[in-house]
Order: structure tokens, then sequence, then C-alpha cells
């Protein structure tokens, strides 16, 4: 690809980095994350303009420029380590949004000296590959790479907590999408890697395909928001009864075991575990406890978390059914979403998880044959 080809690929980047932000804004109910992306997805769009104008010699028409991006590289961890803790609910105070710009403004104040500079001396410095300011230049090169890596290794750790945070919290995750956060991380894992490997072109080649497939991954097919927000202990809505507000201190043994009893019996006689969509924060003000009371009483005498617990009921309630003379008319899935399960995905795992084999071996094993 020749330098004409890769200019129209960058400024083709640059488009679709600036549309995506104004598209992501466009629309009619935004949130924290949406505003976050939006502001990203700019930040993208200005750095590659930097980069085509330095590439293509536009610094000596813009001297005053020269500098400014220095900057940027260090703007992409932290704005992907935000948005994923937005997007997967985590309320952010101002000392962490304060946190994480401090590495950016750190920079330009390291800088300030060569900002300072007339234009004209900055331009020379450029041309003659830092000279003068080679120890700084490889202060930031190493401090660049290692932002990179803390913060896809924060954003990857955040995802995780998250996973399992919607265990304690809900029966079914087969629906939670957790894909666009994992592209976003892989695609920053990769650009970082190619910093490493110090190849501008590639670098910011691999940058223009990242805003190809964020675009399209992130706004037209999976959409910006489809991760349910998680609170700490609880959904998005608190009940509103007094007795289930937030308890700092530990229950007590007595009061746990009352509130597992409550909730076997709610599993036993009104068979909870067979709504689908069946979560911890539901079941919590069906007993009139706090989720993070329930979420302890489940964890301290199951040994499992909500998650666990729930599809552990209605493994149980599948084998009830499955060996009823009545029901062997009926076919391996369709008992299975009769018990609670949503898909056939989440039958067979959670099957195996905990029965050690498949359901047509468990069927077997009782000298029964069902249809899939």
């Amino acid at each position: 690809m020749d330098d004409f080809d890769l200019g129209i690929f960058y400024w083709a980047g640059i488009f679709i980095a600036c549309f995506s932000s104004f598209l992501v804004l466009g629309k009619k109910q935004k949130r924290t994350p949406d505003f976050l992306l939006a502001i990203w997805f700019l930040i993208i769009g200005i750095h590659l303009v930097f980069f085509v104008l330095l590439r293509s010699g536009g610094y000596v028409k813009f001297p005053y420029l020269i500098g400014f991006e220095l900057p940027f590289p260090f703007m992409h961890g932290p704005m992907l380590y935000l948005y994923i803790l937005s997007v997967t609910g985590r309320k952010m105070s101002w000392k962490i949004w304060l946190l994480h710009c401090m590495p950016v403004l750190m920079i330009y104040m390291v800088l300030l000296q060569f900002l300072m500079l007339p234009p004209h001396e900055r331009m020379l410095v450029y041309q003659n590959r830092g000279k003068g300011y080679e120890v700084l230049s490889d202060v930031l090169k190493f401090s660049m790479i290692l932002s990179g890596i803390v913060y896809v290794g924060l954003s990857l750790l955040a995802v995780r907590k998250y996973k399992k945070k919607i265990s304690n919290q809900y029966s079914n995750t087969e629906k939670i999408n957790l894909n666009w956060s994992y592209y976003l991380i892989t695609g920053i894992a990769l650009i970082w890697i190619a910093v490493i490997i110090r190849n501008d072109i590639l670098i910011f080649s691999m940058v223009v395909l990242f805003i190809l497939v964020a675009a399209y991954f992130g706004i037209s097919r999976v959409g910006i928001l489809d991760l349910p927000v998680v609170a700490d202990g609880a959904d998005e809505k608190e009940p509103d009864h007094e007795v289930v507000k937030y308890q700092k201190n530990s229950p007590g043994d007595d009061v746990i075991q009352a509130i597992y009893e409550r909730l076997v019996y709610k599993m036993n006689h009104e068979n909870l575990y067979k709504d689908s969509d069946l979560n911890l924060n539901h079941v919590a003000q069906l007993l009139d406890v706090h989720p993070n009371i329930l979420s302890q009483t489940i964890n301290s005498i199951e040994n499992k978390n909500f998650y666990d617990y729930i599809n552990r009921q209605r493994i149980e309630e599948f084998k009830r059914i499955a060996t009823l003379p009545e029901n062997q008319k009926y076919t391996i899935l369709s008992l299975a979403f009769e018990s609670g399960f949503n898909s056939k995905t989440s039958f067979n795992r959670n099957f195996k998880k905990y029965m050690n084999c498949s359901p047509r071996e468990f069927l077997k094993s009782q000298n029964l044959t069902l249809e899939e």
C-alpha cells in the first residue's frame, strides 16, 4: 500500500471515528458509558489527525502543534478502563476520574518545558529525531508501554469481577453479552503489541481497523449498552421496604439459618427457579431481606453463588420430571425449558457441571429415551 492509499485509509479512519462519536451522542437516552465512548472515539480521531500531519510533513505547516500529540497514547488506556467500569455498573467518584486523568496531566507537565519552546525550535528537535531529549523520549516510550499493559490488565480484571457479580445476582447469564467488552480490550491489546514492536504504520493501521470494528460491533450490531447494570449488592432498583435496608454488620448464624429455611420453603412450594429471568433482587424482595444478606446466606450454607444455587435446583427439577411416564413424549430441551433454563447451551453446561455426564448419558442410565 503506497503513501497515497495509506493517507486515504487514515483519513477514512478519522472520519469514522468522528462520525461514530456524533452517532453515539445522537442517542435519545444517553448514559455515562455513551459519553465516555463518544469522547474516546473523538480522542482517537484527533490522535489520527496528529499522526497523519506528522507523517506527511504537515508539522512544517503547523509547527505550533508539535509535541501536543505526545500525551495522546496515555489517554487510551484510562478511557478503555473507565468505559469498562462504567458499562459494567461501577459508580465512579470524582477521585477515580482524577486518578486516571493524572498520567496524562503528568505527561503534559513533564513536557511543559519542551512545549514552551518556540515552534521552529520544536520542529528542529523533530527533524533531528529528538536530539537533546533522548532520555525523555525513552522514558515516554517505556511509560507508554507500561500504561498499555496496566490498563489492559485492569480492564480484564474489571470484566472478570463483573462476571462474578452477575453470577451472584442472576440465575441465567446467557443473555448477558460481554463480547463488546472483550472486543475493545482485545483490540487495544493488539495495538499495544504493535507499540512494543515500534512500527508507526502498523500501529495506526491497527487503530483504524480498531475504529472500524468498534463502530460496527459497538453501534450497529450489539448496541452500545447491552450489559445489565449491576450495583454492589443489588439490582438497579433497591426495594423500598425498611426491612431491606443495607446491614453492615453480619446478621448472625440464627438469622442466616432462618432466611435459608424461608428460601428453601419458597423454592420447594413456589418453584421460583422455573422463572428463567429470576434474579437475586427479586428473591430478596419476596423474602423481605437485603440482597447482600440473601447472597451471604446462600454462600455460607450452600457454598454456592446465586447462579449455581438456582441452576442446581433446575437440574434436580429436570431429573424429576424427565423420569415421569407422562413426560416421555416431550423432548429433552422442552423439559429443560420447563425446569427454568433459557437455552440448550446453558442446560448442557450446567448439567455436565453438576452430574459429570451429559443429559443423554443420564437418561440412558435411567433406561429412558427422549428426543433432543
